[in-house]
This record gives C-alpha cells, sequence and structure tokens, in this order.
C-alpha cells in the first residue's frame, strides 16, 4: 500500500514516526497522524487545513490531544458521560497519576509505557489505531476515485475514524464535511 502514498502522505508517516520516536510513545498512533499533518506545507492536506484556519489553533489542539492521552484516549464525550453517570475522569486520572507518575494512562495503562518499543526497522511501530487510519484512507481515495494516496486522504480518514482525534478535529471545525468543501474549493480554483 505504501507505493501508492505521495510524497506528501510519506512525509506525513515519517513525521508521524518522528513525533511518536520524540515523545517516547511505543508506538505511533492517529493523534502522531495529526501532529505531522500540521507539520505539512504546500500540499494538499495542509491547504485544506489552512482553509479551515486550523494553522492558528496548532497549540489547542496539541493540549486537547495531549489532554485526551493523559485520560487513556477517552474523548471528552466519553469523559461527559462517566461524569453523567457519577465518574470523575479527572480524579481518576490524578490518582492514577499520584500513584503511577504523570501520563501514566497516557498509552493506555500498557506494561512499558513511555519506552519506545521498536520495529523490524529500529522504528516505533503502528499502533491499531494509526494502522486504521491509513488503511481508511486507502479506501478514502478508492471512494474518490484517486489513483495514489494523498495526505488529504489522511485527514479525511481521521475525521471519520470514531475517537478522540476525530473528535478534537471537529471541536475544531475539521470534519469530513468541511475538510471535503475545502478540497473541492482548491481543485476548482486550481482548474479555473
Amino acid at each position: 500500500m505504501f507505493e501508492r502514498f505521495t510524497k506528501d502522505a510519506r512525509a506525513v508517516v515519517l513525521g508521524a514516526v518522528e513525533h511518536a520516536e520524540r515523545g517516547g510513545a511505543d508506538s505511533v498512533d492517529d493523534g502522531h497522524l495529526l501532529l505531522a499533518l500540521l507539520d505539512r506545507e504546500a500540499s494538499r492536506g495542509s491547504f485544506a487545513l489552512a482553509a479551515l484556519g486550523v494553522a492558528g489553533r496548532r497549540a489547542a489542539i496539541e493540549e486537547a490531544l495531549s489532554g485526551a492521552r493523559r485520560r487513556g484516549g477517552l474523548s471528552q464525550a466519553d469523559t461527559d458521560a462517566l461524569a453523567g453517570l457519577g465518574i470523575d475522569v479527572a480524579a481518576i486520572v490524578s490518582r492514577v497519576e499520584e500513584a503511577h507518575g504523570e501520563g501514566a494512562l497516557a498509552d493506555g495503562g500498557k506494561p512499558g509505557a513511555g519506552k519506545a518499543g521498536r520495529g523490524r526497522l529500529g522504528r516505533v511501530p503502528f499502533s491499531r489505531e494509526g494502522k486504521d487510519v491509513l488503511v481508511k484512507s486507502l479506501r478514502v481515495a478508492t471512494a474518490r476515485r484517486d489513483r495514489r494516496i494523498g495526505d488529504e486522504h489522511i485527514l479525511l480518514a481521521l475525521t471519520v475514524r470514531p475517537g478522540f482525534v476525530a473528535e478534537v478535529l471537529a471541536d475544531h471545525g475539521v470534519t469530513h464535511a468541511s475538510v471535503d468543501r475545502a478540497l473541492g474549493a482548491g481543485a476548482a480554483a486550481a482548474a479555473g
């Protein structure tokens, strides 16, 4: 599948690996893919993000991703639902971090969390979530009848995959429909 990726999509994948390695993560997840997309310039995905006004909100997006990771991957909707049942997620996270250190839930409480594991090529492997986004990007490209998988397909895949990354994007006005519109406007401008 990787051979179908454009140079921009490959740069996003490699950038996600770098984000995971710098953060000491055990694996590359969908949040790392989003951060790598935010790093891009002069690509279809970066154009869509810029058109949606995301460039100036990178810090807020990073903070929201970090908060969700600290909650063990629970989205804000999950946290709100649990609060409705009388469960205070913030208090639970605080207690776990008191006992096990800050960010103890960041990698889902897996043994060895925070110690970057290495895959076959000496790189951090992709998590199930990260792999799902890449597979979904292939499906998005196929549905759009595109022969290659670009960073815009990765962005669209991030918007439709359930979880905290899609929620963070939606909270910042980035949905499948808004990205699709931004990409359509870019294609229309290039054609006209």
